[in-house]
């Protein structure tokens, strides 16, 4: 009874015998949770607003499906989609139940049903320590792991180091998508043996062809949520400065306030769009993942001016992939991801990030060889790569041989 009081979650059914389940038994059981683990699918649970669509998906969503139909069968669990799931893998809509005010423990009610219909061997969440906590204490037998791609620091269940040392007591493991994240994770927390670093990928493979530098649109790019945060306002001041020394140059901005067609028409947004047309930048608005890949895939430049702590930085990751100069900000995890492959500038300030545009448009030969450079930056984090150290790490947790 103490279990359900502090979870709030629906009773489990009878559990199989402890020979059957994952995570349970001695040396003589080790067979029979092998096979089982072989059976059943890791459950992988969304963020409740996160899309899962192809038409309508952010980060999180985008790298779980890169991730699971490279790795072993799983089924992802998530809030009901407004479009049609991905194809692959199989999706789950987890309705919300129960009575709680917490819309998120609700959310958690809801995946906890199907979980309990599914059974799997392995629970992985998606940056909701709340969530993780809660369907670690309803399924105590079953291997919970957290993954982590926003600082937890301004998460519920983890902004304090006492609730960030619970988490790594209560949990399996917990995932960090960088270096900076898992550092902002263990920050006042002494015992970090519970913590891997898996950063974030890309398919290398399903890229558009990207064209050699000098077979490439004079464009020079900005793709992501036009926001604040992300240096939207610092790319169109930098390019209002430098785009006049540039004949032939233009610059173009991909993206909206969030991931989707529908989003909302902010007053940042209503402010940007007349400094960007006085300064010939094109705002297309919000485009498929796909279409924005395309783009990279012919842009000269690509840039990244995050003013906010990047917990990875995917965008400078597909540029490079993509074969784009990069010019990005040092803002969180985005070195660990560019290395010595990109250029790095200040988005408030307006000159010095003109003057590196400048430069990098005006060399083509520096452009070729940073492209390069990123060329071969991101092979490093090819999916390939990915999906076998989550398949070390699972197979850990799982009791598997070698």
């Amino acid at each position: 009874m103490a279990a359900l009081l502090s979870t709030g979650l629906p009773p489990a059914p009878e559990a199989p015998a402890a020979a059957s389940r994952p995570g349970i038994g001695d040396s003589g059981r080790d067979a029979a949770r092998q096979a089982e683990a072989v059976r059943a699918p890791v459950a992988i649970v969304l963020p409740p607003r996160e899309g899962f669509a192809p038409g309508a998906v952010g980060a999180v969503g985008l790298m779980v499906q890169r991730l699971a139909v490279h790795g072993r069968p799983s089924l992802v669990i998530g809030a009901a989609p407004a479009a049609a799931p991905f194809a692959a893998p199989p999706f789950r809509a987890a309705e919300p139940a129960g009575w709680s005010p917490n819309r998120t423990r609700r959310y958690a009610q809801g995946v906890a049903r199907v979980l309990a219909e599914t059974a799997p061997c392995l629970v992985e969440v998606h940056n909701r320590p709340e969530v993780a906590l809660l369907l670690a204490a309803r399924f105590p037998r079953v291997p919970v792991m957290l993954f982590l791609h926003n600082d937890p620091q301004g998460m519920r269940g983890a902004a304090t180091a006492r609730q960030r040392a619970a988490l790594l007591h209560r949990l399996a493991r917990v995932v960090t998508v960088s270096d900076w994240l898992r550092r902002r994770l263990l920050e006042g927390v002494e015992n970090g043996a519970r913590v891997e670093v898996l950063p974030n990928a890309i398919e290398l493979a399903a890229l558009p062809p990207a064209l050699p530098q000098a077979d490439r649109e004079r464009l020079i790019l900005f793709a992501g949520r036009v926001v604040a945060d992300k240096g939207a306002d610092g790319f169109v001041a930098a390019c209002a400065r430098a785009l006049p020394a540039l004949p032939g140059w233009r610059a173009e901005m991909i993206g909206a306030d969030r991931f989707a067609a529908e989003s909302p028409d902010t007053p940042f947004l209503r402010r940007l769009r007349p400094a960007a047309a006085a300064a010939g930048i094109a705002m297309p608005g919000y485009r498929p993942h796909p279409e924005v890949l395309t783009a990279m895939a012919r842009a000269a430049i690509v840039a990244v001016p995050s003013r906010w702590a990047e917990p990875f930085g995917l965008t400078a990751l597909e540029a490079m992939a993509s074969g784009a100069a990069l010019v990005c900000s040092d803002r969180g995890g985005l070195p660990e991801v560019a290395g010595e492959a990109a250029l790095i500038v200040d988005p408030d300030d307006p000159n010095g990030f003109a003057q590196a545009l400048l430069a990098l448009a005006r060399d083509p030969g520096r452009r070729a060889a940073m492209a390069e450079a990123g060329l071969a930056r991101a092979r490093r984090f090819d999916i390939g790569v990915a999906a076998a150290a989550l398949e070390r790490l699972r197979a850990e947790l799982l009791g598997e041989a070698a």
